[in-house]
Formats: C-alpha cells, sequence, structure tokens
C-alpha cells in the first residue's frame, strides 16, 4: 500500500496561499459533482422557513465547509442552488456539499453572534478565518480579599474584580502593572502567600508595595490607594496625579522629607506609564481603532486599543480565506470573530463602512451589554488616529510581504536540497526523550510556510519499546502516526486527529542512520513508501552547531555550508521538537514525582487522599491501617473505608 500523494500545489508563496486555494485543489483532484451538490441543498430548502438562523454546508466526511447567518433560511440557502449566479468561489463550496445542517435563532443579530462562534469552532476553508487565536492579557484588580490583589489574566472572567485591558501582549501587560505598582504600591502576591508572612517582603523594600500583609498600612489607607488605581485605570490620570502632586507638596512644606520623596516617586512612575504611550489618544475615551490594508493577495487588519484615553497596545490581524471577499465584509468578520474573546467598547472604529453595519452594532451590544457605536471618523483626533492605524497597517503588510518573499525563497531551496518534488506544505519532525529508558515519550512538532503548527503537535507515550532502545521507540512512534493512514490511505475518517488522517510532505527525524533506518524500514513494512524521509545529526564534532549531516533513505550523506539559511531553517526546526520532546518528559517526570499511591485507588479523590495524609502522615501508614483505623479517619465513610482496605488486601 503506498501512500496516496499529498495533492497540494506548489507554492512559493506558502500556506497562506494554500489556505486561500485549498477548496479549489480539492476539486479539481476529486472531480466533484456539481449536480450533487445542489440536490443536496435543494432538499434542504424543502425544510427550511423564512425565520432567521445559522446554516453549516458540510462535505461527504461531515467536515464543516462553510458557516453562514441569514435573516431567512430558505431564501438565502436556496440562492445556492442559482450556480450561474455563483462566484467561483461559492460553485466550488457547494460542488464539495453533500449535506446541510440548520439552527433557527430568534433573531438575525443572534444568528450573526452564533455564526462567529462557529466559525471559531470549526475553522471552515471558505469563511474568513481570524488566524491569530491567542487570548488577549488583562490587568485584573480582584475584589474578593479585604486588601486587592493587581495581577496579570488571561482567559475567562470568572475572578470577581475589575478588568482593564486588551492589551496587545503580555510585555505590555508586566511592564504597566510593574509601573502601577510603584504608583500605588499595591500588592501582587497570592492569597496564600499573603497570609502566611510576618515581615515585609523585598517588594516592600523597593517600594513597590505598601506591605498590607503585616499591617504597615490598614484597609482604610489601602482602599484609598486601590480607588486612585481604579480612577487612573479608567482615564483619570489627570486627577490623581494632581491629588499626587499636593500631598507631595504638603509633605515637603511639613519637612516630611520621607513621605515626599515617596510621593515624587509615585509621580514618576505616572509619568513614565503616561510617556511610555506610543500615540496621543487623549480625549478618546474607551475605542478600538481597526484599519484594513489589502495587497498582493493577503490582507492585514491592524487594531489599536485606547482605554481611558491610554494606548494599550497595538496587534495587527493576517486574516485568511479572504479570496473573492470585499474589504468591507472582511473587516466585519474580523470584528465578530475578535470580540468572540474580547469585551467590546463602547467606541469602534473603522477606516471604511462595513455592510450590515446596525446589525453589526446590535450584534456586539447585546455581547457588551451597553451600546457599541461603530464609525468612520472624518476629522480631528480621532481621523488622526485612524490614519496611523491605517499607515501602521500597510508597513505591516509589507514587511510581512517581504517576509513571505524571503520565507518562499527558502523554502524552495529546502525543498531543492533535500530533493523534494515540490515545496512542503505540511513537514513533521520527530524526537525521543527519556533518562536511562524511563518515562520515554516521543514527540512530533508540525511546520509550514507559515511557521510551526503548535496545535497540531503531538506526543506518544512509549508503551512497549525496551528501556534505551531509541531505535524501538522511534520504530513505535511511527506505527502509532501512521497506523491509521495505513488502513485508509485516502485520510481515513477526517472527523479524527488531524495526524492521524493527513499526509505529511516530509519527515525530519532528529537523528543518524540508526533513527533513518529505524523509520524508512517501519513505514516499509506498513506498505508507506513514498513520504520523504531525511535524519539530522550534529555530525562528527557532535558539539558544534553548523556540522549537521543529513542522512537520506537511500543511505546518502548531505553537509551544508555553515552560514547557509537553509542549514538555519532546518536547525530550528530541529531545535523546536528538542525543546517540545524535553519539556514535555520534564512535565512527565514531575507528575511522577508528585503521584502518591493512593492515586491508584478508585473513587479517591484529592480531598479524601489529603484527609487521609493528614490522618495518618503518610501513603505506607494508609496501605497498614486495619478497618476501624480506617473509618476513623475524617471525610472517610463506611463504604469508602472498605474500598481502600480491600484495595490493599485483595486477596490477603
Amino acid at each position: 500500500m503506498a501512500k496516496t500523494p499529498a495533492g497540494r500545489p506548489s507554492d512559493p508563496r506558502g500556506k497562506e496561499r494554500f489556505n486561500e486555494e485549498r477548496a479549489a485543489y480539492t476539486v479539481a483532484s476529486a472531480t466533484p459533482d456539481l449536480d450533487a451538490g445542489v440536490t443536496a441543498i435543494r432538499e434542504t430548502v424543502k425544510t427550511l422557513k423564512p425565520k432567521p438562523g445559522v446554516y453549516r454546508m458540510l462535505d461527504a466526511r461531515g467536515d464543516v465547509l462553510y458557516v453562514g447567518k441569514a435573516r431567512s433560511l430558505k431564501a438565502r440557502v436556496a440562492n445556492y442552488t442559482q450556480v450561474k449566479a455563483l462566484s467561483n468561489r461559492l460553485r466550488r463550496m457547494v460542488s464539495q456539499t453533500r449535506r446541510m445542517e440548520i439552527v433557527t435563532t430568534n433573531s438575525e443579530a443572534e444568528a450573526l453572534l452564533l455564526e462567529a462562534q462557529l466559525i471559531k469552532r470549526y475553522r471552515p476553508p471558505f469563511n474568513v478565518l481570524l488566524r491569530d487565536d491567542k487570548s488577549f492579557p488583562f490587568i485584573l484588580l480582584r475584589a474578593d480579599h479585604a486588601f486587592p490583589r493587581i495581577q496579570k489574566h488571561r482567559g475567562a472572567r470568572k475572578a470577581k474584580g475589575n478588568y482593564y485591558g486588551p492589551f496587545a501582549s503580555a510585555g505590555s501587560v508586566n511592564t504597566t502593572i510593574n509601573a502601577l505598582q510603584k504608583l500605588f504600591l499595591l500588592r501582587s502576591c497570592t492569597d496564600s502567600f499573603f497570609s502566611r508572612r510576618d515581615r515585609p517582603c523585598l517588594l516592600f523594600q523597593i517600594k513597590r508595595c505598601s506591605a498590607p500583609c503585616v499591617g504597615r498600612i490598614d484597609e482604610a489607607g489601602y482602599d484609598e490607594l486601590v480607588a486612585e488605581a481604579k480612577d487612573f485605570l479608567s482615564g483619570k490620570s489627570s486627577a490623581v496625579q494632581a491629588k499626587i502632586e499636593k500631598q507631595m507638596a504638603k509633605a515637603a512644606e511639613d519637612l516630611d522629607f520621607e513621605t515626599a520623596a515617596i510621593l515624587r516617586d509615585r509621580l514618576r512612575a505616572a509619568t513614565f506609564i503616561q510617556g511610555s504611550q506610543a500615540i496621543n489618544a487623549s480625549g478618546v475615551g474607551d475605542a478600538d481603532i481597526f484599519a484594513l490594508a489589502a495587497k498582493g493577495g493577503q490582507v492585514g487588519v491592524q487594531a489599536f486599543f485606547i482605554r481611558g484615553g491610554q494606548n494599550w497596545g497595538h496587534r495587527t490581524f493576517y486574516p485568511s480565506q479572504t479570496a473573492e471577499l470585499e474589504e468591507g465584509e472582511i473587516l466585519s468578520d474580523v470584528l465578530l470573530q475578535f470580540y468572540e474573546e474580547v469585551p467590546p467598547p463602547r467606541t469602534i472604529l473603522v477606516d471604511r463602512e462595513i455592510p450590515e453595519q446596525e446589525l453589526v452594532e446590535q450584534a456586539l451590544c447585546t455581547t457588551a451589554g451597553h451600546a457599541v457605536g461603530i464609525s468612520v471618523p472624518q476629522r480631528g483626533t480621532r481621523r488622526k488616529l485612524m490614519e496611523q492605524a491605517l499607515r501602521n497597517a500597510v508597513e505591516a503588510l509589507d514587511r510581512r510581504l517581504a517576509e513571505s518573499g524571503t520565507k518562499a525563497k527558502t523554502m524552495q531551496q529546502i525543498a531543492d536540497f533535500l530533493e523534494l518534488p515540490e515545496v512542503p506544505q505540511r513537514v513533521e519532525i520527530y524526537d525521543n526523550s527519556h533518562i536511562q529508558g524511563d518515562k520515554a515519550l516521543g514527540a512530533m512538532v508540525v511546520a509550514s510556510p507559515d511557521g510551526f503548527e503548535k496545535g497540531q503537535y503531538r506526543k506518544f507515550n512509549i508503551r512497549t519499546a525496551q528501556t534505551n532502545d531509541d531505535f524501538g521507540m522511534m520504530r513505535e512512534v511511527m506505527r502509532r502516526r501512521f497506523r491509521n493512514l495505513a488502513e485508509n490511505p485516502d485520510g481515513g475518517d477526517a472527523r479524527r486527529n488531524s495526524h492521524e488522517t493527513v499526509w505529511p510532505d516530509l519527515l525530519l527525524i532528529d537523528g543518524g542512520k540508526g533513527q533513518m533506518s529505524s523509520v524508512r524500514d517501519t513505514l516499509e513494512e506498513m506498505g508507506i513508501e513514498d513520504v520523504p524521509i531525511v535524519a539530522i545529526a550534529k555530525g562528527p564534532h557532535h558539539g558544534r552547531e553548523g556540522r549537521e549531516v543529513f542522512h537520506f533513505a537511500d543511505g546518502r550523506e548531505k553537509t551544508l555550508p555553515v552560514n547557509s539559511p537553509v542549514l538555519f531553517q532546518l536547525q530550528r526546526w530541529r531545535d523546536e521538537v528538542h525543546r517540545y520532546a524535553i519539556g514535555a518528559h520534564r512535565a512527565k517526570r514531575s507528575r511522577a514525582i508528585t503521584a502518591s499511591p493512593l492515586d491508584e485507588i478508585p473513587g479517591i479523590g484529592p480531598a479524601r487522599k489529603r484527609a487521609l495524609l493528614l490522618h495518618f502522615g503518610t501513603a505506607g501508614k494508609v496501605r497498614a491501617a486495619g478497618l476501624d483505623d480506617l473509618k476513623r479517619a475524617p471525610g472517610v465513610s463506611e463504604a469508602v473505608a472498605q474500598q481502600i482496605y480491600d484495595f490493599y488486601h485483595a486477596g490477603g
């Protein structure tokens, strides 16, 4: 059984272009039946009513091709049966459609929000996709303690308190928190650390905390600092600065120079925060600014985050699947997907009109719980900010296109050096990690022309290979990686994990001749003969970078000049899998160190385990305890005590 060709077009512009043309290539290679798609849609139309809702188009394997919303589902879906009026992109989509799923909603705004949620979940190939799915950091001023803590926060906003953000990066949050600590002397330690203190920590000594943990400030005084911090973060920085200046002058007048020096340092911190703003956003209040630039078939959207008249950073997004779409439609989709994770401010400024603007405002208002306005600024400070955002968008897109050209050239050189038929779109890099065979695991990282695909990384806990047998470990990893594909060379069940259903264009193995032989022989045994394999070893001078030797499946060896861009890229791939494998191994080892024999007892959770250890002292004493002793342990019922006793004394 030989591997089915990967079927991806060689494209020096890399993965971005490939993603946008993936559907077109699938159609060309699979000879789809357009009539079958139209028939499937017509069958669905018969069951629809003129109600708002969301529809999903699915292919023959059940993959979601497209998610759309409609004011009238019946009318909107029926449009897809008018083939002559469809664009080439929509014809390709219809030709692959074999089934549809429908969800009705109470309003079109609700359908719009549901559409954004489903796009984020399914990542359909015919929808505009906001590829940057990293969560944005916030500053959290907690409200669940007498002395509130200031901290960085990511993820769901479940903790009680005030959230300020989003910030563009973790670095900008850390810098701001450090300055806020100097300005307002708020604690950043955990509650458990706070409760254990009997003397001030280092942060008090360097004047970044008021040490409420040991009574250096009372609750009323700390509350005043918290109120000032809230005012400052809410845009009332001038009033806060004026108050501190007045206090400093009073302290100097009273000859309290120590207090005056502390207040002076706080003023400097406030000046630092305001001076670090890259743009002047005074008078804007809370607003997000979005500007779109398009060039060379790619789109970049620049976002500025303004809160309380302060610039909290900016980020550029590069949405994919934008071919054949109007720029206003792309921007609208970006807004809806972005605000799935981030609470929208009251004001959103855009550089152009977007379709169904009132509907988008209504949907975002539902999400935010307050009025949200979208507008195109025409004059004044807001117009200057928009011009700056647009200029940044154009410059960022130009840099990306230049980098893409360099990357594309390097990827083509890699294909030439490794003797590949085309530029690899999916490269899988493998390594093993263990100590004397203990806690062994294999690691796979995935790279594309656009960078590392971290959502595709995989770990393989070694189950059958012998201790210290690196070659056996690599054989086991290969069998498990390609087992499904060997049985189903066309991709198998596409709803399973993608690493089990997608063919790689290149396997890069961290190792030498032995690892190469293990991988090659294992794949041949499985009937897979045309997956390119290359092993990368550090060469005769093991500790010297740049002397890597590349081993090919036919036994040949090749090297590269020490200053070759191709070598740098291959080293980077190798180093990434090495980092990932070692990190996963360390995590596995740490879990083993903290494991307890009590973990093996069915039905014993963390709370009961903790109670047993507190009562008996060690796991060994729990094992040796009699049934009556177990019954006397706090939180342990007679049934649980019997279960524990039987576990340790089965057959005794």
